[in-house]
């Protein structure tokens, strides 16, 4: 009784081990991860996931408005349905970052399914005219071991973030406020205002762009932030 009560715990305990290790913003197993650039400079980057969609106009206007590039980490199967709203992400002077082909969690799968899901999404960035670095966002930032050695093999450095204002908020006020506190130099800011339902998101970046810049702020894409 007491071997199988301490074999369950164990079970357990590992378990809970892979789960925190799988979310974890800081860590993984193989090859580099970046959650925030360690630099002095007063330079963030502006990070928007999945997408693009038919919103994307109205997201690009906001971001013309404001004055700021911004890294969108967008997925494969969005792409090639929306291939002129990628197209005008790279017109309007932004990045497009790799956030998988179906936004599928990354941990429980193969290497020939994380290839696929990579390169598949590659393909529709460069489809799209967009002939810069490809840095590489996990959907729900979930990595375990495929993923990784994926990664690490081609050289690519997973992309986290360490300001999320969105993920519990839903009034703009309070995604400002929480950006404004938790913004570092050498942030990624991440936000999700690619679709209806996120219109709070939106709502928050000319408020979030005027606070970090009146703190001394910069924003720069998410490679130039890596070659920081």
């Amino acid at each position: 009784m007491i071997a199988a009560a301490a074999t369950v715990l164990l079970v357990v305990a590992a378990v809970l081990g892979l789960h925190t290790l799988s979310n974890s913003r800081t860590f993984q197993l193989f090859g580099d991860l970046v959650h925030r650039v360690d630099t002095e400079e007063k330079v963030v980057a502006l990070t928007l996931d999945d997408g693009p969609s038919d919103r994307t106009p109205e997201v690009l206007r906001v971001l013309a408005e404001a004055g700021v590039p911004a890294t969108f980490y967008v997925t494969g199967t969005e792409m090639a349905a929306h291939p002129e709203m990628g197209r005008a992400i790279v017109d309007a002077g932004h990045e497009l970052g790799n956030h998988t082909s179906t936004h599928r969690r990354m941990i429980l799968v193969g290497s020939d399914t994380v290839r696929e899901e990579i390169e598949s999404t590659d393909a529709q960035i460069r489809a799209a005219g967009f002939d810069g670095e490809i840095t590489f966002r996990p959907p729900y930032g979930k990595k375990l071991v495929a993923l990784p050695r994926y990664l690490d093999a081609y050289d690519r450095t997973t992309v986290m973030w360490d300001v999320e204002p969105d993920s519990a908020a839903t009034d703009p006020a309070t995604m400002v406020d929480t950006t404004l506190a938790q913004t570092r130099p050498g942030s990624i800011i991440l936000l999700h205002a690619m679709y209806p339902a996120r219109q709070s998101s939106l709502d928050a970046i000319p408020e979030i762009v005027a606070g970090l810049r009146a703190q001394g702020y910069r924003f720069v894409t998410v490679s130039e932030l890596l070659g920081s």
